[in-house]
């Protein structure tokens, strides 16, 4: 069954992780795909590499933080398009410190990225989605928002707020036929740990020791069962980890003989 192929979905923070794998997966299932994030050049990259093999690609620079530009582009672009699924994958993890030692910098890095950039974009787009009384609104959460974690702090504060605003969307979106869903994974193996631990290649290859993370191709091949069920089912929260993680507390890692 598909019932995506000829729509048309913008992917932000598409050149990496999840936001890529789920990209790769809608032009598979026949849609054409914007994707947008701030790299123009891996942008330019992933397009050239997508097109080899899918028809409509194409690529918006833009970085969610900025609110006139966001708000402008968006604007610009839905003279010509009509946007039928919006994948908010743009975020990030900036530091893994006490509350009380972090820095404010990286405070502001999170709440800008993954709140206020994401609240930009689907402000922006919902409007033509409502006047069309049809549409599909995919936010990445995070296990984070549903239960805390030490030194998650301000992170986990940005990803319940996402799942907040999936539930409340649902709620003022109610007359219509617009779904919205949060997918909320445990540990990821992506670009996620280098980007919180600045870079720090060891800090994030530790994350991962001694036990199967997910891959973005897992939480994507759910993203697409999501987007793909019947129009009158709406999935609105989907948590999702692997066999050995239970919450962000309990993981079971092999033992190094």
């Amino acid at each position: 069954m598909n019932n995506l192929k000829g729509k048309t979905a913008l992917v932000t923070g598409a050149t990496s992780g999840i936001g890529e794998a789920v990209a790769k997966m809608l032009a598979q299932m026949g849609v054409d795909v914007i994707l947008s994030a701030r790299n123009e050049e891996k942008l330019k990259e992933l397009q050239h590499k997508l097109q080899r093999d899918y028809n409509s690609i194409a690529i918006l620079p833009l970085d969610v933080r900025d609110k006139k530009r966001t708000l402008d582009t968006i604007e610009d672009l839905l003279q010509t398009k009509e946007i039928d699924i919006l994948i908010n994958s743009a975020g990030l993890a900036s530091g893994l410190d006490l509350f009380d030692e972090a820095d404010i910098e990286d405070f502001e890095e999170m709440i800008d990225t993954n709140i206020k950039g994401l609240l930009y974009i689907t402000r922006a787009i919902l409007p033509q989605m409502r006047k069309r009384d049809k549409g599909h609104i995919v936010n990445l959460g995070s296990i984070a928002g549903v239960m805390a974690y030490p030194k998650g702090n301000v992170y986990c504060a940005t990803k319940a707020a996402v799942g907040m605003l999936t539930d409340t969307l649902n709620v003022d979106l109610v007359d219509t036929n617009i779904r919205v869903s949060c997918v909320e994974p445990g540990a990821v193996e992506t670009n996620f740990s280098n980007v919180r631990f600045k870079g720090d290649e060891k800090k994030a290859k530790k994350v991962y020791e001694g036990y199967k993370p997910l891959s973005a191709e897992d939480i994507a091949y759910l993203i697409i069962y999501i987007l793909n069920v019947p129009d009158h089912v709406n999935i609105q929260h989907a948590l999702i980890m692997p066999t050995a993680q239970r919450n962000p507390y309990m993981l079971k890692k092999e033992v190094e003989k």
